[in-house]
Order: C-alpha cells, then structure tokens, then sequence
C-alpha cells in the first residue's frame, strides 16, 4: 500500500510538472513571459497558485527546448531570438525537409498519405479560429508524422527540436496585426490561414506522386512559416498574466 501511494505522489507530481511547462510554452506564445526579462521559480508559482518546485522543473525542461536559460540565483531569462537565429533554423530545416519530402513523395502509400489528413485540416480549422496554439500543436504533429515516412527516426528528432526552438512567439496578443479585433474581422491571419492551407496542397502533390511539385511546396511553405515567426512579434509585449488551464 505504502509503494502505492508512493507512485501515485510521484505521477501526480509529474502531471503537475508537465502542466505548468504546457502553461509556460501557452505563454511563451501568447508573448506573456517576454525575451530578455528574467523570471524567478516563486514568483512564477504565485501565480500559478502552486509550490516553486514544479515550476523550478517546468523551467529546466525548458532549458533543455532551448527557449529559457538559468540565471545563477534569480531564475530563468526568456531566450531571445534574433532574426539571424530564425532564418538559420530555416536554413537547417530547408535543407532537411524538402529533400525529405520528395523521398516521401515517391515511397509513401496512399494510405500513409491520408491518415495526414486530419492534422492537415484542423491546422486550417485553428488557423481561421486563430487558436494558435491549436494550429502550433496540429501543425506539429502534421510535419513531424510527414517525415517520419521517410523511416528516419534521428531526422525526425533533429526537425523536432529546431520546431521547439523556433516557436510562434506574441501571435496570439491582441496587439498582433494578425489578431481579429472585437467585430471578428481579420487583418494578416490570412497568412497563416495560407500557411495552413499549404498543408493540403502539399498533401495533395504527395497524393499525386510530384516529387518536384511537393518540393517547391515545402520549399515555400518554410518561408512562409517564417514570415511568421518571432520578429512579427509586438514591439511591446504584454506583462505576464499566466494561465493554468486546469484551474
């Protein structure tokens, strides 16, 4: 009984460690925690209404991301990432992705090709809704089960972490030009409306076996996705108001 309950402290433990770096990530993009600025592990946890320990070890697994750094006895700094950093991460997945989806394009099964599908459209469903955290998690999962048909497991990986470190940051501020005002009208969320649209075009040339078609896809569909990257952020970013979504 004793190792039971034991386990059961220990995954409750972790779920709560894993909640508040989900929480973290949510505000890293919403623009709430800002680049630069240097946040401690209590104060945090005071506004998570939780103690400093799960927070300290949210903030660690955001290390290893690469999106926060420590700061020896005051807590972790945002890291900030410059328009050099962005367009060199856009580089190394150019350089890994495009080839890659073209292997694809001549080895994948319809069938393997079609479970993409479903990623693909809720991309465009959370896109329209400008859910971005909806959009960065389908969008995800699309891109990293599209190269996993290549059977390279390491590259996959390799795509994985540059994703993480390269994240949509301030879209989701409603400062953003890409935020709909309070009638719902849009100004650039047609951007990543397209971004998100390309996902079905791109499935589509893979359907079809263009190996080079699907190429230029991806090939435009990254500089696109970097359009949108970190230097679309607001000049001035709103002060952190973080959110739990379990509370």
């Amino acid at each position: 009984m004793a190792e039971q309950l034991q386990r059961d402290a220990v995954l409750v433990h972790q779920r709560l460690r894993d909640q508040v770096a989900q929480a973290l990530r949510a505000a890293l993009i919403a623009g709430e925690l800002r680049p630069g600025v240097v946040y401690s592990a209590p104060g945090l946890a005071s506004q998570y209404g939780v103690s400093a320990t799960p927070v300290r070890e949210a903030m660690l697994d955001l290390t290893r991301e690469g999106l926060v750094e420590a700061v020896r006895n005051k807590g972790f700094r945002v890291t900030e990432m410059t328009a050099r950093d962005l367009d060199e991460f856009t580089e190394v997945r150019t350089l890994i992705e495009v080839p890659t989806v073209g292997r694809v394009a001549t080895a994948a099964t319809a069938k393997q090709l079609e479970a993409l599908r479903p990623a693909a459209l809720e991309t465009v469903a959370a896109a329209h809704a400008h859910d971005v955290l909806r959009y960065l998690e389908a969008d995800r999962r699309f891109h990293l089960d599209l190269l996993s048909l290549a059977g390279n497991t390491h590259l996959v990986e390799v795509v994985g972490d540059l994703r993480r470190r390269s994240r949509l940051y301030g879209l989701d501020h409603p400062d953003h030009p890409d935020h709909p005002d309070r009638t719902g009208r849009t100004g650039r969320t047609g951007r990543l409306v397209a971004s998100a649209e390309e996902h079905l075009e791109l499935l589509d040339l893979l359907l079809a076996g263009d190996r080079e078609g699907a190429e230029r896809c991806m090939l435009r569909h990254l500089s696109l996705a970097r359009s949108l990257r970190a230097d679309d952020r607001p000049a001035t970013p709103p002060a952190p108001a973080l959110r739990l979504g379990w509370r």
